[in-house]
Order: C-alpha cells, then sequence, then structure tokens
C-alpha cells in the first residue's frame, strides 16, 4: 500500500547512531501514518533496523512503505552531492560549481579557498588553494562540510603524486607550490599530451636563464575567464601573475593541473628551445632563437 506524505517529496536525515524508533518517528512527523507499525515489527524481525545506513534521504508520496524501508537498508536514495573538477579548472569555475549545487555562495566559497588559517593547516605555501584541488569526480552527502571536501580533495591531489615526488623535488631544487605553478601553466597551454614535457623544457630553460616566462595564461589570471581569451592589451595587465611583468614563476597556480602536467613539470624533455608559437591546429613551432620565433610566426600568421 502506498504512504502518505505531508508533502509530495520529503527529505529525511538519518544520523549516524539514531535508532531505528527515532526514525520511524521521523517518517511519522513527516506525515507517514500508513504500516507504523508493521514497519516497526518487521524491521526489528529481519535485522534490518540495525543495518539502516546515515544520510540524507528523498521519498516521494506513493511510495510504498516496504520500498522505503528497502531504501534506508540499500541506501539507494541518499542525496548525494557530485562535483567534476575537469584539468585546467580555476577556483572561480568551482565556485560557480559549488554555487549551482547550492552548496555555498560564490563569495564564500572563495572566501574559504583563500583562508589563511585553512592553507597553514594544510600546509599550501600559496596565496590560494588554487591547483591544489585535484580533477576528479567527487560524491559528497549533502551538508557534508565545505573544508571537509576540500581536505578530501588536496588529500586525492597528494597521494597521486609520483612516489618519488619530494626526492624530485629536491632534484630541481623547487617547492611543492613552484612545481604544480609550473604544471598549471603547462596545462593551459598544452594541447596535445606529447607537446607538455617540450613545454616544460621552455619553462625550464627560461626559469634557469633568468628569462621571463611571457606566458600568455598567466596575464589574464585573476581578470577575466580563459574561456574570452587573451588579447595583445592583456599582456600589459599589472597583476603579480602576469609573467610578462614578474620573473620567475607565479605565487601560485593559474588552474588545477592533471597528473601528466606535474609529471611533464618534473621531468621536462631537454631541448634547447627558448619559445613556442600556437599552430592554431592543437600544437606548436618551438624555436631556440628569438629570430627564428620571429620568423616562425611571421609563417603560421600567413599561413
Amino acid at each position: 500500500m502506498p504512504v502518505e506524505f505531508n508533502n509530495e517529496e520529503v527529505e529525511i536525515q538519518i544520523s549516524s547512531g539514531m535508532s531505528y524508533h527515532g526514525i520511524l518517528l521521523l517518517l511519522e512527523n513527516n506525515g507517514m501514518n500508513r504500516n507504523i507499525s508493521l514497519l516497526r515489527i518487521y524491521g526489528i524481525l529481519s535485522g534490518i533496523d540495525k543495518k539502516i545506513k546515515a544520510g540524507y534521504y528523498i521519498f516521494s508520496r506513493g511510495t510504498s512503505a516496504y520500498d522505503i524501508l528497502n531504501e534506508l537498508y540499500t541506501g539507494e536514495t541518499r542525496r548525494y552531492l557530485s562535483i567534476l573538477i575537469i584539468p585546467g579548472s580555476t577556483i572561480w569555475d568551482l565556485a560557480e560549481k559549488f554555487n549551482n549545487q547550492r552548496v555555498i555562495n560564490k563569495e564564500n566559497f572563495i572566501k574559504t579557498i583563500n583562508d589563511e588559517e585553512l592553507r597553514k593547516n594544510l600546509k599550501v605555501d600559496s596565496p590560494t588553494l588554487e591547483g591544489y584541488l585535484a580533477p576528479d569526480t567527487y560524491k559528497f552527502p549533502k551538508k557534508y562540510p565545505m573544508e571537509d571536501m576540500i581536505k578530501l580533495m588536496i588529500k586525492n591531489r597528494r597521494s597521486n603524486y609520483p612516489k618519488n615526488f619530494d626526492q624530485r623535488l629536491k632534484e630541481l631544487g623547487m617547492s611543492e607550490n613552484q612545481v604544480l605553478t609550473l604544471a598549471s601553466i603547462i596545462e593551459k597551454e598544452a594541447v596535445a599530451d606529447s607537446e607538455r614535457p617540450i613545454i616544460s623544457g621552455v619553462y625550464h630553460n627560461r626559469l634557469k636563464q633568468g628569462v621571463r616566462l611571457q606566458a600568455d595564461p598567466t596575464a589574464i589570471y585573476g581578470v577575466k575567464e580563459y574561456r574570452m581569451g587573451v588579447t595583445k592589451n592583456d599582456l600589459s595587465n599589472n597583476t603579480n601573475y602576469n609573467t610578462y611583468k614578474i620573473t620567475g614563476l607565479p605565487p601560485g597556480p593559474i588552474a588545477a593541473p592533471s597528473n601528466k602536467s606535474i609529471i611533464a613539470a618534473l621531468y621536462p624533455e631537454n631541448v634547447p628551445y627558448l619559445y613556442f608559437v600556437s599552430k592554431h591546429d592543437g600544437t606548436h613551432q618551438f624555436t631556440a632563437t628569438y629570430t627564428e620565433h620571429v620568423e616562425a610566426v611571421r609563417k603560421i600568421n600567413k599561413k
């Protein structure tokens, strides 16, 4: 027999450790008045009363009492938040996603990401947590604490570093933050996976020689969205992330790098190049001298 609720759809929270009696009382308080006694007896005799999973559940009016009990036992209707972080995402992209899921508004998300005390507790030596949240698909129970979500994402990032990550940092003379920052730039520049180590090699060469990186994506970080593209005027943006204005790496990542870009940052290809320009087909033309670079740009533009 279908049950009735006060509304067409009800949402209940089963807390960890809640008694079976308390769960049935919760259903009654939401208007379920049919088969409560039967559920009480059946739940106890079957042992299901001790196997109900905590979480948030959504039940619709007209669902049978048996189906409700079965769903509480299997956890099938627990409400989850699904958050997808794709490589190259920024904290503003994530703020939009969390806002759309009604987890936290954009302003508070950015405030949390920028929280100095949180970064200190997580041992993140960067102005924000940009780049430290690993690309992946995450599922969290509804109303899961925001800080716990962030901690899990960062744990996911660090657990997927190469096994000799710390040793490689020492060999390069770089910090975790510097490698993630370089990897994030590679992520925004590379299209073809085969070019990631080459692009990394170019930037490593520039860093060694004290030449400004002049990476276009850094010029618009924090100024406008990447999908809007980079114009000549953007290259003069006066920010401490713009590598046309600063020497060396920015103070932190400009996006969430993939593991492929992190590996490329750790293991650059040994190349003589200092320049590259897009061929507008997903690949780049790499050159060693500025004269060669200018000629490559001229030929590509002409073509």
